[in-house]
């Protein structure tokens, strides 16, 4: 089993080229808030070692409606009536062009590994289960390995949940920590965000204890799945990340 750990971002101080000194993968944040040029990740490919690898969080622009405070950062202006044209997997031109759009720096980046990040808005109806069916049926998924991390009320509907991610072949993404994958593929990914109330909770720093038992969880699924992302996105991520990185060397 390849047990793969990085973080969520830039998170080395010096900034990539210091990063590639101490991880061999990081979940790139960039491609969510705004889409960068292609100059720009073709620059970003070039200059990393060549065993380096990026996954990638999906553009916000198929995810996120323009009502969200991450939207700010876009690079797309949108009139308020045409706010349910964006987001929420919705079958428009619209999201279909950003998945284009985004599948291009994906492939400049050499990348197999997209993460689709949903908010709490984001939640267990027909009409959304129906745009995810829509949406991933349409696409050219090409070589990519599609995960999806579901917010809200989807653990209310674990049932319903499990067999959206069976049907549509996707990776269930968890934090390790706060349950377990309801679908098991031959890649895992975790994302961890920190302990505590809710979702995520950035300024929690991982303890050795902590550690010990993402370390024993890797070490319990060796037999049953190929690769296992963990990737950190807390505050302490890079010390945290690392320090796991050598607790498992």
């Amino acid at each position: 089993m390849n047990v793969k750990i990085g973080t969520c971002g830039w998170s080395v101080k010096g900034g990539r080229k210091e990063y590639y000194k101490y991880f061999n993968v990081i979940e790139l944040q960039d491609t969510f808030y705004r889409l960068p040029k292609l100059n720009t990740v073709k620059k970003w490919r070039s200059e990393a070692p060549e065993n380096f690898e990026f996954t990638l969080k999906a553009w916000q622009t198929m995810t996120h409606t323009p009502k969200s405070p991450t939207w700010r950062k876009n690079n797309i202006k949108v009139k308020k009536e045409d706010f349910k044209k964006y987001g929420f997997f919705r079958p428009t031109n619209e999201v279909f062009s950003a998945w284009e759009k985004f599948r291009e720096n994906a492939k400049m980046l050499n990348a197999k590994i997209i993460v689709f990040q949903t908010p709490p808005s984001f939640k267990c109806t027909r009409e959304n289960i129906n745009n995810m069916k829509e949406f991933f049926n349409s696409i050219d998924r090409n070589r990519f390995i599609l995960c999806w991390e579901p917010r809200g009320n989807w653990y209310e509907n674990e049932n319903i949940l499990k067999q959206v991610l069976e049907n549509l072949n996707l990776v269930h993404v968890v934090d390790i920590l706060k349950r377990k994958p309801l679908v098991y593929r031959n890649i895992l990914y975790f994302r961890m965000h920190g302990l505590g109330k809710g979702e995520v909770n950035y300024r929690y720093k991982y303890n050795d204890k902590d550690l010990q038992k993402i370390k024993n969880i890797i070490f319990s699924l060796q037999h049953e799945v190929r690769e296992v992302y963990v990737m950190f996105n807390n505050i302490f991520m890079f010390h945290d990340a690392l320090r796991l990185k050598k607790m498992l060397s």
